[in-house]
């Protein structure tokens, strides 16, 4: 189960997603609506629609919205493992102590935290949603198969 806001899917986390893929027999790809952020800029909806493109080559892949605890959903999926990916020092850290705390929900769940691959290392959602909103090129830093549509979204959101 690899959890996150997905608020937009990059390709950093699709290559997350892959190599999860090739680790393990089935992944879920769980985005967590947060409650306590008014909202994002891409509706929970919208943010599975993309993940879907996105991970539509991957068999053993699959997505869903929650919003409950990610204990929960791991629960509710059946999942024993959670990936997470850490860009730097500064996103280990954060990792880790999240994975302290799943310990005290779920003694049962193991969290795994894979270093981002190179060519990923500076690309984050808040770095495409900044591209996004000021219209520029997104380059590498969304995956192919949900650039068109996350583009329409964009545009329809200016209207």
């Amino acid at each position: 189960m690899i959890t996150g806001s997905f608020d937009p899917v990059t390709s950093g986390h699709l290559d997350l997603v892959r190599r999860s893929a090739a680790m393990f027999d089935e992944v879920w790809v769980v985005i967590l609506a947060n409650t306590e952020k008014k909202s994002g800029l891409f509706a929970p909806d919208e943010r599975l629609e993309l993940v879907n493109a996105a991970i539509a080559g991957i068999p053993n892949a699959h997505a869903m919205v929650y919003g409950g605890l990610t204990s929960d959903a791991a629960e509710q999926i059946g999942a024993s493992v959670i990936v997470r990916g850490a860009r730097n020092a500064t996103d280990f850290d954060y990792e880790y102590t999240l994975s302290l705390i799943m310990k005290r929900f779920a003694p049962h769940i193991e969290t795994v935290i894979l270093p981002t691959s190179p060519e990923y290392a500076a690309i984050s959602s808040t770095y495409v949603r900044d591209l996004l909103k000021f219209g520029c090129d997104l380059g590498d830093a969304v995956p192919d198969g949900c650039r068109d549509r996350m583009l329409e979204i964009m545009e329809q959101k200016k209207l």
